[in-house]
């Protein structure tokens, strides 16, 4: 345990400093289009296209810095193959009782010899926008072979996988996996390298730190969904590892993606937001000894 509590220690001050560079970086500018995955919206639900977040909302780092993050959207390695408007930083921002959830989870898979580690946080109405004006269009494939190799992109919207509102922008929707310490970095996606399919085996996919969960991150196949019969032995385990572990948290999955989950109640049931994934959109955070305190 003095060990762990060592290396616990160290993730902290390294992830605060990073943070603290972040939160210097320029805001890039505003975009505000039209929105994928995850579950439908209901009917009567808000829209709120403000600047800036609500109080609620905080910087996952702040709240949990041992929490890894590769912010998927915010580099070329996605279903797109670009970046994604709205995300200035690569930057995990979600409500403060999601956030707190996650740490509570976070600690039970650390004395395991565990890490969560989250593609997805809050997600901006307009990143949605972008995913929807890709999906019309057709022409462009670039990332068939890796995301969607058996789906045919005229049917991204009719089988759900694209859709014009996400549970991300409401702020308790995070997209994670588990990674078994200590767990090396996984290498940057070099754009135009030849890409393998996302249900392939784990040596063949895109490298990725986290456990084998049978699919990649972002697969549009029927592999992802979180109990397919298909899917057994270590594979299955590992999905099942994050699901209780999360569970117990307060999370509920979505049962279509392994990597999906809400927690619950949301803070904000039925409002979209559409500010962007950045330090400059939340509300400022107080220190207290050290640590921030949202």
């Amino acid at each position: 345990m003095p060990r762990l509590a060592a290396a616990l220690r160290g993730l902290a001050v390294a992830a605060t400093a990073l943070a603290l560079t972040n939160a210097a970086a320029p805001p890039g500018t505003a975009a505000v289009p039209r929105p994928s995955g995850g579950t439908p919206a209901a009917a009567g639900t808000k829209a709120s296209a403000t600047a800036k977040a609500p109080r609620e909302f905080v910087a996952l780092r702040d709240v949990d810095p041992t929490i890894r993050q590769e912010m998927r959207y915010f580099t070329p390695h996605n279903f797109m193959g670009v970046p994604v408007t709205g995300y200035r930083q690569p930057l995990c921002i979600l409500t403060r009782d999601a956030a707190r959830a996650l740490h509570r989870a976070q600690l039970s898979f650390l004395r395991r010899g565990y890490t969560l580690k989250v593609y997805d946080c809050y997600r901006p109405q307009q990143a949605v926008n972008h995913f929807v004006d890709w999906a019309e269009d057709l022409g462009d494939q670039r990332m068939k072979g890796e995301f969607y190799p058996r789906i045919d992109k005229s049917t991204l919207f009719r089988d759900g996988y694209i859709a014009e509102k996400s549970g991300h922008s409401r702020g308790s929707t995070v997209d994670l996996t588990l990674v078994r310490l200590p767990g090396l970095p996984t290498r940057p996606y070099i754009p135009g390298e030849p890409l393998t399919k996302c249900y392939a085996p784990k040596a063949q996919r895109f490298p990725d730190n986290s456990l084998d969960m049978g699919t990649g991150f972002d697969c549009f196949d029927t592999l992802a969904h979180t109990l397919d019969p298909r899917v057994q032995g270590q594979q299955r385990a590992n999905r099942l590892r994050l699901k209780e572990g999360l569970e117990r948290a307060g999370f509920q999955n979505y049962d279509k993606e392994w990597w999906h989950y809400t927690f619950t109640p949301e803070t904000f049931p039925d409002t979209y937001f559409d500010f962007p994934v950045s330090r400059r959109s939340l509300s400022l955070a107080f220190k207290v000894r050290g640590s921030f305190v949202p």
